[in-house]
């Protein structure tokens, strides 16, 4: 390190981005011939294979940031950036769901009988499950947020019990959505209506799990003292990543399940 004439941290040769690509492919076929042929053996390996790779790499980055000092102030700047640029992709990934409803519904066709929900649908009751995963969601923002302000006044104590409550809500989100599609009164294959409101919601709940998996991650590394005062930007992009599912799901409780009811 002492020889660097550069502040980037170049990272050694790694086997893991080859490696999680063959088996996110590996899952995506798991996952086709489940849907088709609903046999789970691929998809079994795929995600067995996936959670291995994303442990190793996890280890990888953290002895780098943690244990060899490789993340600098300079480093973690630009991987504020990435993670800023990132969560908009997001942002406009999410656009394109959004864009798809809301052309279905303020002008129906008549193949559904110019009628929104089109006729035959039936809704669910915004006021039942989808309330109480909003203040699941709600709740598990501000619980968060005290965990980061916990970091920051240096209570580790406060930052852990915190954050153990967000994964917790969290968990029972997914638990609470997976009931919820067990008891849909329509599918995915219902007119646009039921594809909208899968691709929305199941990719919003995707994205919880991805971003429970990361707060647990986190979880982890704060009760090893990873983080500290300064230096805990793997903290902050989880955080930034959930407020981001937390607000993405406002949007969606308000346009899908409470107006477009």
């Amino acid at each position: 390190m002492s020889k660097n004439n550069h502040p980037f941290h170049l990272v050694d040769y790694s086997p893991w981005p080859l490696l999680s690509s063959l088996s996110t492919m590996i899952l995506l076929m798991g996952s086709i011939k489940w849907f088709h042929y609903n046999n789970y053996n691929l998809i079994l390996v795929g995600i067995f294979l996936t959670l291995l790779i994303m442990f190793q790499w996890w280890r990888d980055i953290v002895r780098e940031s943690t244990y060899q000092g490789n993340h600098t102030t300079f480093v973690t700047n630009g991987m504020r950036w990435g993670m800023i640029l990132f969560i908009i992709s997001e942002i406009l990934f999410f656009m394109s769901f959004f864009w798809a409803f809301f052309h279905s519904s303020l002008s129906p066709n008549i193949e559904i009988g110019s009628i929104w929900p089109p006729k035959g649908i039936n809704p669910f009751n915004p006021m039942h499950v989808p309330l109480l995963n909003t203040i699941i969601l709600i709740t598990s923002g501000f619980t968060i947020t005290w965990s980061h302000h916990s970091i920051m006044n240096n209570n580790k104590k406060e930052a852990l019990k915190s954050l153990m409550i967000t994964v917790l809500l969290g968990i029972l989100f997914t638990i609470l959505q997976g009931y919820e599609y067990n008891e849909a009164p329509f599918s995915i294959a219902d007119s646009i209506y039921g594809s909208t409101f899968f691709m929305a919601t199941g990719f919003h709940g995707l994205h919880v799990l991805i971003g429970t998996t990361f707060l647990f991650i986190n979880l982890v590394r704060l009760s090893k003292n990873h983080f500290s005062l300064f230096h805990h930007f793997g903290f902050e992009a989880a955080a930034w990543y959930w407020h981001f599912v937390d607000v993405v799901w406002l949007f969606l409780y308000i346009s899908i399940y409470w107006w477009g009811k």
